[in-house]
């Protein structure tokens, strides 16, 4: 089975969907894992939006990059600004991509408002992440972006 690495600055919303989405989406070809730059604590408004698409990722908790220091990984992907500058240094990983998304937690205004950007966020991960971990990680031989002959 193949192994994703979802990289974020707190692991707290972005990279704790994806992480979830992809469990639930490709779960017995990929498992996926995030962590963050720095640990905080699973935003609640991201468990709520998960629920709503029948996703638990009630269970998950944050974690530090530390945490996976001598795991290996086909593939960790940077999906914020800030854990793109500070995760090149991240080795474990056989490749290294960056998708970025807006930060849901920076959404401010009403309640309803908030909401609605975790559920863009959340949706934007699962149209693009789902697509993108198929043809990066289970597409056997293709020719990768970078020339190099996938194998199995």
């Amino acid at each position: 089975m193949k192994k994703v690495l979802f990289l974020c600055t707190e692991n707290s919303c972005r990279s704790q969907m994806a992480e979830g989405i992809i469990n639930y989406y490709l779960s017995g070809e990929i498992q996926a894992f995030s962590a963050g730059v720095r640990a905080s604590r699973v935003n609640p408004r991201a468990i709520q939006v998960m629920a709503e698409i029948g996703i638990n990722i009630s269970n998950q908790r944050s974690k530090s990059l530390d945490e996976f220091r001598d795991d290996r990984f086909d593939l960790a992907v940077t999906l914020c600004d800030q854990a793109q500058k500070e995760c090149p240094i991240f080795l474990a990983a056989d490749r290294l991509i960056h998708v970025g998304f807006p930060d849901p937690a920076q959404a401010t205004g009403p309640e309803a408002e908030i909401m609605t950007e975790f559920r863009r966020v959340r949706d934007a991960i699962r149209q693009q992440m789902v697509p993108l971990l198929r043809k990066e990680l289970l597409e056997s031989g293709t020719e990768r972006h970078d020339g190099l002959k996938k194998t199995s």
